[in-house]
């Protein structure tokens, strides 16, 4: 079927005659016009449906959800019986072989490392995705789902739910009236992990489940045996899989302070640890970032400004101006911009926001609104923009023009970590994605992670290591080309 061989009489007259025969066109082909009415429905597929992708479905069924994909079928199995007419898969690329003429959109939120491959496959057949965050698993990837966004002109988004909230412009819009002065560093911080961390390898695995296909879960990564650890959902804390408490909560908590900021590349990053090895994301770290100066933003200068991370329950000291028994931003999560005439504490996205200290902003007048209310949620939001013709489409908040840049610099952030041991600052080119202040004869030690491994510490070339770190191998088989 073309995509423009069935029009909306025929596909009414042959609905009625299959008489419950499974026939699905895409939706822009019952509109016939290029876009949708906004009563009419997005066809949409889920890839990777055992978690948050269940809760990304559920606030978009006013959809229709057509199919749903998921390497495990019992872990899916409450997301298979939400929506018992979706046709089930385990291999996405099957999926999109089979059903992607008749598919809109696809909504993806399976571990980090396969974020990249499963959007980029939806983008080539010119389907909107929404990603969970973060948006891939490393700098690279970032970069290339941002050119196939253009390349593609598909709907994007990536899963911060909360950067549609009000509190994100109301924040940008404080800070860029001038309220705190000029702000030159910014803390933040989450207390994630609350998956472990700081592991070593299984020294044997386990039996694989019937009902996980072991080598879909693996993907592009390096293959190796099943293990509990790994799956289902503590693959966060594992290098080949997640990206640990930053690539987790960082997506979140930094994304005010990206757009407040108006962040780009940062020029430098440093970052110090908990103990590390080469499997898997430390305990606790703290990241510091460098940003060189930026246009103004309005009469309001925006010179370089640092930002340092915090995960693990580290946090930042605490402000003199904060009154005593008052928590510290939302407690789990924070946000603490210092300007040159006051502080703006809140959590993420903006929430809660207050200004330091109190008796200096009591009878702060409400600056004006400068940037859209989205008014609905982030899934929903990505719907809308979805079903609008191209040429007047008003496009989600989080597409990936925004969301790359956000996401190569919270990913970024585990290239310090792990590369601490060189005892530097890294100054990063982010245009061509590379650091430029290692030698050819760097090298990083760290613990090999694998128990009753000799040699117990790893040395390797620096440069090496970190072009792996920016741009993975992947496992034969699997690629992203644009």
């Amino acid at each position: 079927m073309s995509n423009t061989s069935v029009s909306r009489r025929q596909f009414i007259k042959a609905s009625a005659v299959t008489a419950g025969a499974f026939f699905i066109v895409p939706s822009h082909v019952v509109s016939g016009l290029g876009y949708m009415a906004p009563s009419d429905k997005l066809n949409i597929a889920g890839i990777g449906i055992g978690s948050k992708g269940s809760v990304n479905l559920k606030n978009m069924e006013s959809e229709n959800i057509v199919a749903l994909c998921d390497i495990d079928w019992q872990y899916a199995k409450h997301c298979f019986d939400a929506f018992p007419g979706a046709r089930r898969y385990k291999d996405f690329r099957k999926m999109l072989d089979e059903m992607g003429r008749s598919i809109d959109a696809v909504v993806i939120a399976t571990p980090d490392h396969t974020h990249a491959v499963c959007a980029l496959a939806a983008m080539q057949l010119n389907r909107h995705v929404y990603v969970q965050k973060p948006l891939t698993h490393s700098v690279y990837e970032s970069r290339v789902l941002l050119e196939a966004s253009r390349k593609y002109k598909v709907v994007t988004q990536m899963g911060n739910e909360g950067h549609s909230a009000d509190s994100v412009s109301e924040v940008c819009e404080l800070i860029w009236s001038g309220a705190i002065g000029e702000v030159t560093h910014v803390d933040a911080w989450t207390d994630r992990p609350i998956w472990p961390q700081g592991l070593t390898r299984p020294e044997q695995g386990m039996w694989l489940p019937e009902h996980i296909d072991w080598d879909l879960f693996i993907g592009p990564a390096a293959m190796r045996p099943y293990h509990r650890a790994y799956h289902p959902w503590d693959w966060r804390g594992w290098w080949d899989f997640g990206t640990g408490a930053l690539g987790d909560m960082a997506c979140h908590v930094l994304d005010v302070v990206f757009s407040a900021m108006k962040l780009g590349h940062p020029s430098a990053v440093e970052a110090s640890s908990s103990a590390l090895n080469s499997e898997s994301a430390p305990v606790a770290s703290t990241i510091r970032y460098e940003f060189p100066e930026r246009p103004k933003e309005g009469k309001l200068n925006m010179p370089a400004v640092s930002v340092t991370w915090y995960d693990g329950g580290l946090l930042p000291p605490r402000p003199d101006s904060l009154p005593d028994g008052v928590e510290l931003g939302e407690g789990q999560n924070g946000v603490l911009f210092h300007g040159s005439k006051g502080l703006l504490l809140c959590g993420s996205y903006g929430s809660k926001w207050r200004l330091l200290p109190d008796d200096k902003f009591a009878n702060l007048p409400k600056p004006a609104a400068r940037l859209r209310r989205v008014g609905m949620s982030h899934e929903m939001d990505f719907v809308r923009a979805c079903k609008e013709s191209p040429e007047s489409r008003v496009l989600p908040l989080s597409n990936f023009e925004y969301a790359g840049p956000l996401n190569e610099m919270v990913v970024m952030g585990n290239l310090a970590v792990r590369l601490k041991s060189l005892n530097r600052k890294l100054q990063w080119d982010g245009v061509n994605m590379r650091i430029t202040n290692l030698a050819a004869s760097d090298e990083i030690k760290l613990s090999n992670g694998i128990p009753k491994q000799q040699p117990r510490t790893l040395s390797l070339n620096a440069i090496q290591a970190a072009g792996e770190y920016i741009r993975h191998t992947y496992r034969e088989g699997w690629s992203l080309n644009v």
